[in-house]
């Protein structure tokens, strides 16, 4: 790893570490991912459109965690443990949105794509959870707020040991 692509994964590192605390601290507010995680959350119920009607609910938020982990592994996969950190922090990121919808089940403030039932409220009544959803979804936020915490250090780490790991598998050319 050259020490620009050092400097610049160092950055994107602090940004996002940043960027994850001030998503934490205002879940009401849009953050710029949200506009990739809407879509995706939506097109987990067409996914999961071949299941019960709970497995179509549920299908939404399934998805939004299915994508970003599905980049996490191949990364993983490739030995650039930094490229899955940055994946893991969006998979955080996501669990500040699901908390937010999660703690709106009983309310149903929250405005929804084209209409039609709230997903967690559906879910929790079917589950007789409805009453826990403020703590479900504090309980989601912290899930959350570990895996910004994991993702920053994994990223620092993975800096720190860029060298080591090119010495540990010497056979693998590094990643660009």
């Amino acid at each position: 790893m050259t020490l620009t692509e050092r400097r610049w994964r160092g950055g994107l590192t602090i940004i996002l570490a940043l960027y994850g605390l001030w998503c934490g601290l205002t879940p009401d507010r849009f953050h710029l991912p949200d506009a990739i995680d809407l879509p995706i959350h939506e097109t987990g119920h067409i996914v999961f459109g071949w299941g019960s009607e709970v497995l179509v609910a549920l299908g939404g938020t399934l998805f939004q965690l299915i994508v970003p982990l599905a980049f996490v592994i191949y990364f993983w996969r490739r030995k650039d443990l930094h490229a899955s950190s940055v994946a893991l922090w969006w998979v955080g990121q996501n669990c500040f949105n699901i908390a937010r919808y999660i703690a709106d089940a009983r309310a149903q403030e929250l405005p929804l794509v084209g209409g039609g039932e709230h997903d967690w409220t559906f879910l929790l009544s079917t589950w007789r959870l409805l009453p826990q959803d403020q703590t479900l979804a504090h309980n989601v936020s912290g899930i959350g707020w570990l895996l910004i915490g994991i993702s920053t250090w994994l990223g620092w780490f993975a800096l720190a040991n860029a060298d080591k790991a090119l010495l540990a598998f010497p056979h693998q050319e590094p990643t660009r």
